[in-house]
């Protein structure tokens, strides 16, 4: 067991003060003429989530179901009456304190409803229930957690973030910046129980929702550009005990070393983050899952080899964490392009496929059986850092297997002759974390895009140069060029790029699909309806505030609504703001959003 700082153990024996039921919601009455409450503690567990899609008015998983489709079938709002969506109700929420290196958190999770009930977070993981009945939200009680947040502050490389729930049994599942895994009783607000996962100690945090399969909660860590070795942690939620831990960075002896070569044992600190929740593919009984960069991030001439299992897919056995399978997409990475984001999981073709929209600029599609590579197509208009991905093998054209140190496109490749170099896409990535959406009617795959160049300076490392809680970066980038985007969406079954929306800025929250619609918003604060086949805009809305979230949609009393948070924050207004200067007007904020017809 990792040993921690006694500012950790503090923050961990700080569990009676955690269930800070906010004093107003238990003192309110229940509302006068409401109907009686619905089971809201009904329980959740692996059979009800592997049902997840037939409870159509609900949304219990983070990503709608185990496959990541963020796909509803509700159809109330539609093409012909999403014209009339108007917001129905909004409730400001807390969070927006600064802690370390930032000067406020941000708003990146997407609400969980079950029967009526939202849980939501905000950026220093407190967890909020809303009762969503009667028209109107009323909350019910705020769980705080009391991160601390100078100590996690300076180690959150992008940002003050949580990006939600999940849950288990009679309970809300959460992760804390500081590293913790919480568990709060979903009737009273109460902390159950909570164990520290993470160690900020090094660098790491937490800022994914967890994953809930088998009883079990699957975390991953933040981390990379500080020199930590990435993994993915389950916690038996019975026994709040550590199931198994899977380093995404192998260790001496371990199936992969050989790919981390020269003198620097760069393989202790080769980042592999893990900061977005993964999927789960019961077929296999696999939990698929998305590792980020190499680190240092810009220095790839210290840590020589493929660096497995950075900027990779890999396939965990959901019982042990072994890793039965993987894929990598940028061997050697210099740019910073992790292959973090979420995996849909979807049969098209007569393939079981895992999609994943890297941040290199392609979309790809592997056998989710056996990781083999299907094909790959740009999501982005700039792509110079290659000439493209093989489609034999799925490398870059570029790639040379006998090369410890891969230059891709010398030209725009920061390296120790290169000092300067201007790649696109940008180190944001052509895609960051905002999930995508899958309509599986349409067969269509729509991909929040970050359309973008910028300017890396290299910066050569040392082991001298790897100091705890520091950035381990090997350079750092600038940004001189205008960045915007698009949504772009592809036709899984041919792999080819079937409507493109450009936007005048990077899409920076996220996707949702329903039968006929599809919904994202933009960092100016507009919240958008698109037709799914055409991508043509239907509805607008501008909430005023910059959003950062994904929507998601749910129904209760027998009405759909859309729900949003808005509030921007991360890593964009920090290191990016130069790029989109039109955004340094949008004021810190954290607000839920919820529209009806």
């Amino acid at each position: 067991m990792t040993r921690f700082s006694t500012r950790c153990r503090r923050a961990l024996a700080a569990g009676t003060a955690l269930a800070l039921v906010t004093a107003a919601a238990q003192a309110q009455a229940p509302t006068q003429g409401a109907a009686p409450a619905p089971a809201t503690g009904q329980t959740v567990d692996q059979n009800r989530l592997l049902k997840a899609d037939k409870e159509e008015g609900n949304w219990l998983l983070h990503h709608k179901n185990f496959g990541a489709h963020r796909y509803s079938t509700l159809a109330q709002i539609n093409r012909d009456t999403v014209k009339n969506l108007k917001v129905a109700w909004t409730m400001h929420l807390g969070g927006i304190e600064g802690g370390g290196i930032w000067s406020h958190g941000g708003l990146e999770g997407t609400p969980i409803v079950e029967n009526g009930m939202m849980y939501v977070t905000d950026g220093w993981g407190s967890v909020y229930k809303i009762d969503t009945r009667n028209g109107a939200g009323k909350l019910l009680w705020k769980m705080d957690p009391k991160t601390d947040r100078e100590w996690a502050g300076a180690v959150a490389c992008c940002g003050v973030n949580n990006r939600g729930v999940a849950l288990w049994g009679n309970q809300v599942i959460s992760h804390t910046l500081d590293g913790r895994l919480i568990a709060t009783d979903k009737e009273t607000g109460q902390v159950a129980w909570q164990r520290q996962v993470a160690d900020p100690d090094k660098g790491e945090t937490i800022t994914g929702a967890p994953l809930v399969v088998h009883d079990m909660a699957v975390s991953g860590v933040g981390g990379a550009e500080y020199g930590i070795r990435g993994w993915i942690a389950a916690t038996d939620l019975k026994s709040q005990k550590e199931i198994w831990r899977t380093h995404t960075i192998p260790g001496k002896g371990e199936p992969g070393i050989e790919t981390w070569k020269g003198p620097n044992n760069a393989e202790v600190s080769g980042g592999g983050s893990t900061w977005v929740t993964g999927s789960y593919d019961p077929d296999t009984d696999l939990i698929i899952w998305g590792v980020g960069n190499p680190g240092p991030d810009w220095d790839n001439t210290y840590r020589p080899g493929d660096n497995l299992y950075t900027d990779s897919t890999v396939a965990l056995d959901a019982k042990t964490g072994a890793i039965k399978w993987h894929f990598q997409h940028t061997p050697n990475d210099p740019y910073d392009y992790d292959s973090v984001s979420e995996n849909l999981l979807v049969d098209a073709g007569g393939k079981k496929m895992a999609l994943e929209a890297d941040r290199n600029g392609f979309a790809y599609a592997v056998d989710r059986t056996n990781g083999q590579f299907l094909w790959a197509t740009p999501f982005v208009k700039k792509v110079t850092w290659t000439r493209g991905i093989n489609p034999d093998t799925g490398k870059p054209f570029e790639y040379d297997p006998t090369k410890d140190v891969q230059r891709y496109n010398p030209a725009v490749t920061p390296h120790p002759e290169n000092k300067v170099a201007d790649v696109c896409p940008g180190n944001m990535g052509g895609k960051n974390w905002p999930p995508t959406a899958y309509h599986p009617g349409t067969g269509l795959w729509y991909i929040p895009v970050i359309e973008s160049c910028n300017r890396i300076t290299h910066e050569t490392m040392t082991t001298a140069s790897l100091k705890p809680r520091e950035f381990f970066t090997g350079g750092g980038p600038t940004q001189p060029f205008r960045i915007t985007g698009s949504v772009t969406a592809i036709d899984v079954n041919t792999g080819k790029v079937a409507a493109k929306l450009e936007t005048p800025f990077p899409l920076l929250g996220g996707m949702l699909a329903t039968p006929d619609l599809v919904f994202t918003g933009e960092p100016d604060g507009r919240v958008m309806a698109l037709d799914a086949k055409t991508l043509a805009k239907m509805w607008e809305f501008n909430t005023g505030g910059g959003v950062n979230a994904p929507p998601m949609t749910f129904t209760v009393d027998g009405k759909q609504y859309l729900a949003i948070l808005v509030g921007l924050g991360g890593a964009w207004d920090k290191w990016f703001i130069d790029s989109t200067p039109e955004l340094k007007s949008i004021q810190a904020g954290s607000m839920l959003y919820v529209f009806a017809l």
